[in-house]
């Protein structure tokens, strides 16, 4: 008897879409676990984190000088500083209790806006 000259293997992938395009998803196995926080929150926010920094130690004098490095729009770099203004208690649902926000980067941004003790309801509908 003859071993089978082909194999087939079944990988359950799914399709989703992020931003508007496409994109294939591996089985939950797989991908690292964040917490049910989305990697692109965690992203932006340490990034506000870095451009703080490096307003508050004179790296970079201005914003439009943050946002001419980062090859991104001043308007954009202005609306992203503001995860770095958020609540030590919203900070700490997201990065350590891992929590999901209830809305997308651009409302928690202006969320960070808000009063501190209104801010957790904003940004986890709670």
């Amino acid at each position: 008897m003859t071993a089978p000259t082909t194999m087939r293997v079944f990988i359950p992938l799914t399709i989703r879409k992020r931003n508007g395009r496409p994109k294939i998803v591996p089985p939950a196995d797989v991908v690292p676990d964040t917490g049910g926080v989305d990697p692109h929150v965690l992203k932006a926010i340490a990034k506000a984190w870095s451009w703080r920094r490096k307003l508050e130690s004179g790296a970079a004098a201005t914003l439009a000088d943050i946002a001419t490095g980062e090859d991104v729009t001043p308007a954009y770099a202005g609306r992203m500083l503001k995860l770095a203004y958020l609540a030590p208690a919203v900070l700490e649902k997201l990065l350590v209790a891992r929590v999901p926000p209830a809305v997308s980067v651009k409302e928690m941004a202006a969320a960070a806006e808000l009063p501190w003790v209104e801010q957790s309801g904003a940004v986890f509908g709670g």
